[in-house]
């Protein structure tokens, strides 16, 4: 289904989009109750529902490459939320554990998001609110990560 309608194009939905994710991490790092950082709080969370996930799949959880996923870990272990551990089965992989610390930022984080989410919804239906969610994750359908690559043509062709 596509929206053809006339009015369609005219919502800037890239600079709304863009404006509303700036000024919501911006204001998320400002709150005092904030012991970690969004980054860190989506690590959390990934590790919450499974300890011990690789790094990889924590990266690839949170749409972050290899480099991303490895700075985040970097300071996440530094700030002792968690540990990494080298994986048993191949010594070239590392998993990631939550620390007694770790978890009591955890739930700290799951009360901030709680809170979030119920100011980010404030004002919409139900309905409007699965209408978005799912604008929102079909944008990670639309635009993925990795792009496909086409050969180049020649111009000539």
């Amino acid at each position: 289904m596509r929206n053809k309608a006339a009015g369609a194009g005219h919502h800037r939905l890239i600079y709304l989009l863009s404006v509303a994710q700036r000024r919501l991490q911006r204001w998320m790092a400002t709150q005092p109750s904030t012991e970690v950082t969004p980054a860190q709080a989506g690590l959390l969370f990934i590790l919450g529902k499974r300890d011990g996930v690789l790094m990889g799949e924590a990266g690839t959880a949170l749409d972050l490459g290899p480099a991303g996923i490895s700075g985040l870990v970097d300071r996440t272990a530094a700030a002792r939320l968690i540990e990494r551990r080298a994986d048993r089965e191949d010594g070239r992989a590392w998993r990631i554990w939550l620390t007694p610390k770790g978890r009591a930022a955890l739930a700290q984080a799951k009360a901030n998001a709680a809170q979030v989410n119920a100011a980010l919804t404030d004002g919409f239906t139900s309905a409007e609110i699965d209408t978005i969610a799912r604008w929102l994750t079909s944008i990670q359908d639309k635009f993925p990560r990795e792009l496909p690559t086409e050969p180049l043509r020649d111009p000539e062709e």
